[in-house]
């Protein structure tokens, strides 16, 4: 009689035997000891829960330490780490939204590295108010009477919907045509329901009227909000009241009026870029509104953060909350917030343009910045039977969740390989130590120049080069 076949669960190596050999093999990347030892463990379950339901073979012990090899080398390339970001989305949320100026980063080395006055007055030797300096800045840069900080735009809200719409009177009214999703599956409405407040909705998704919201008015109202469509927008059958027109009657019935503009722009966007005007924080509290928060990492340039600015009173009653400690932020954000305020600052006083590299980018002319840079990598590139090289005129984006309507002309380097597919080339690209992000168009890949740092194209061409 034939022999039976063997378990094809004996042929599992052991854990220790994987590691052993794995060390044998080198070239591992520089991860410590117990994630390599935890990876191991955890795939060598996974095939033998594959093989017991059925659905998988066992190679032999080489094609298995090759496996985890690369699992391990996925794993090191999934840490957060610098790329170079072709897309053309300048504020590109999977790629870290807004890159931070060389001042920033900077500073947030230094005060990471070192023992900082966080919470300590230099003046006295005694304990000290914690970002009050920043706090400082962001209401001189907002104009408003005070300003604050959170970490990020969504804890904004929360905190100004916790403080200003609780107990019996914990309604608040908003439109409709307002009740955004911000990204991520996160919707107003979910994080209205987190800080208790309970939703009124008014209107319809393309109008809504003054007496929408007189109508909805209650003795549990709370505030009246309005939330800035920075991430869609609304075309033809329109219509809703004006900043100004609700603040006249949340003075009517003794109501705050509060508005959520998400984006954080600080400077007149239409004179960066080709692009429409975005309102600014100073714009929408001139308006009347009792408070307004924004965000820190989109248009604003800086870290993840929500910047809340407006009535001094109110803006004093959110940090005596008890949740304002759980949704602060840490000394490494209120360093680099510090300094992007500071920049923005500074350019008041001079009436240049912040030294922010989003600002900078957003403005770069295609034939005065980016058009040399292109022609200069074609140079290096050289010519190839192995691919074709070109310029293109494209369109990009702010990204980010703002400015839909947004087409900023750009310029962007064109790669036709003839040796491999064009999804092989950018999945190539994507495995370099410094990761290399583009986009398939037109069965070619792209790179657009406008949100590829100009220090970075050596390294671009050498990317280009090595893989091609």
């Amino acid at each position: 009689m034939p022999s039976p076949s063997p378990n094809p669960l004996s042929r599992i190596p052991a854990v220790d035997k994987v590691l052993v050999a794995l060390a044998k093999v080198g070239g591992l990347p520089p991860l410590p000891q117990p994630l390599v030892t935890d990876l191991v463990r955890r795939e060598i379950a996974a095939m033998r829960q594959r093989v017991q339901a059925g659905e998988g073979r066992v190679g032999d012990f080489e094609e298995t330490v090759a496996f985890i090899k690369e699992r391990i080398e996925a794993l090191y390339r999934s840490r957060i780490h610098p790329v170079i970001n072709g897309t053309g989305v300048c504020i590109h949320t999977n790629l870290g939204r807004s890159p931070l100026a060389p001042a920033v980063a900077e500073a947030v080395s230094q005060v990471g590295r070192h023992y900082n006055n966080l919470e300590f007055d230099l003046e006295s030797g005694e304990r000290g108010k914690r970002g009050g300096f920043l706090e400082r800045c962001l209401a001189l840069l907002c104009e408003a009477p005070a300003a604050t900080i959170t970490n990020n735009c969504a804890a904004a809200l929360i905190l100004i919907l916790k403080h200003l719409a609780k107990g019996e009177c914990n309604e608040v009214i908003i439109s409709r045509g307002e009740l955004v999703e911000i990204g991520g599956g996160f919707r107003v409405p979910e994080i209205m329901a987190v800080s208790g407040a309970k939703l009124v909705e008014v209107g319809a998704t393309n109008k809504t009227s003054l007496e929408d919201y007189r109508r909805a008015i209650t003795p549990r109202t709370g505030l009246i909000l309005k939330v800035h469509r920075s991430n869609f927008y609304i075309e033809g059958f329109v219509g809703e009241p004006s900043a100004e027109e609700l603040v006249a009657l949340g003075a009517e019935h003794g109501l705050p009026v509060v508005e959520d503009l998400g984006s954080g722009a600080m400077v007149a966007t239409e004179l960066l870029a080709p692009i429409p005007h975005e309102p600014t924080a100073a714009e929408v509290l001139k308006r009347g509104v009792d408070l307004v928060c924004v965000s820190g990492d989109k248009l604003c340039g800086g870290p993840q953060a929500g910047i809340i600015a407006g009535r001094a009173e109110v803006v004093a009653g959110i940090k005596k909350e008890p949740f304002f400690r759980a949704l602060r932020c840490d000394k490494l954000i209120l360093a680099a917030m510090q300094e992007t305020a500071l920049a923005y600052l500074d350019a008041v006083a001079t009436g240049e343009r912040p030294d922010l590299p989003l600002l900078a980018m957003l403005a770069a002319s295609v034939e005065d910045d980016l058009r040399p840079r292109g022609e200069a990598l074609l140079a290096r590139l050289g010519t190839s039977e192995l691919f074709s090289v070109g310029l293109v005129p494209t369109i990009a984006r702010c990204g980010g969740g703002t400015m839909p309507k947004a087409e900023i002309p750009s310029l962007a380097l064109e790669i036709r390989p003839t040796q491999m597919k064009v999804p092989r080339l950018a999945g190539r690209l994507r495995d370099l130590p410094l990761p290399v992000v583009g986009y398939v168009e037109d069965d070619a890949f792209r790179l657009d120049l406008r949100t590829v740092f100009p220090e970075q194209d050596e390294a671009l061409a050498a990317a280009l080069l090595d893989v091609l």
